[in-house]
């Protein structure tokens, strides 16, 4: 299982974002990998009633996340970033987040490629 330190927290400090299989992140609320939130994922490493929980919200975006520490992920993008806001200029404005891009998005093997750009 492999565990991340939030940007700017203590060493001692955890957040509870982690990817416990290749290409899966997880925080307390939800698991995802590269096609989105998966109940499947949030069931297996969460827990059932957690899954249930999160399904029972009503609608909501799959490919679109923010983790419990802030990092948003677009799958469509194929992009974490440091968070979901805007610029003026209409267009996300945070900081590409390399590590949990490259956790979310990469394949052993596979050149990096961020936007999915070919």
């Amino acid at each position: 299982m492999f565990t991340v330190a939030a940007k700017g927290a203590p060493a001692e400090q955890k957040t509870d974002v982690r990817s416990p299989a290749s290409g899966v992140l997880c925080d307390p609320y939800l698991c995802a990998n590269e096609k989105g939130i998966s109940r499947a994922l949030t069931a297996q490493y969460l827990g059932e009633t957690t899954a249930a929980k999160l399904f029972s919200q009503g609608q909501f975006s799959l490919t679109e996340f923010t983790l419990s520490n802030g990092v948003f992920c677009d799958t469509k993008e194929r992009l974490c970033r440091e968070d979901r806001y805007y610029g003026p200029d209409g267009k996300r404005s945070g900081a590409v987040s390399k590590k949990y891009t490259e956790l979310l998005f990469h394949k052993p093997g596979q050149p990096i490629n961020p936007g999915g750009n070919p």
